[in-house]
């Protein structure tokens, strides 16, 4: 049980360091960095699993009982982008989310 969990983590991370990079790019010094931030396509859908944290912490928290708008997002969103997520249950991908 625990080496889907440790793959869907690692498929995820490769969704979410765009997102750090341009969250990061976004708070630097530089100009240009908005401009570098928004160019990039992919970073406005790995902003909606980071965004998703919260919800996540407070579904498996709740064993499953509170379910967020954002965490709902991340879920579809995860299951059409990443493979392993298609098979992952709900519960699963909230501790990988919790997990980036």
């Amino acid at each position: 049980m625990k080496t889907p969990a440790i793959l869907l983590s690692i498929a995820l991370l490769g969704v979410a360091p765009a997102a750090f990079a341009s969250s990061f790019a976004g708070t630097s010094a530089g100009g240009s960095s908005a401009s570098s931030a928004s160019s990039d396509s992919s970073s406005g859908n790995d902003k909606v699993v980071l965004a998703a944290r919260d919800d996540a912490a407070s579904f498996v928290a709740s064993d499953g009982a509170i379910r967020g708008a954002q965490l709902e997002a991340a879920l579809r969103h995860l299951r059409e982008h990443v493979p392993q997520a298609r098979q992952a249950s709900d519960i699963e991908l909230a501790k990988a989310i919790l997990a980036l």
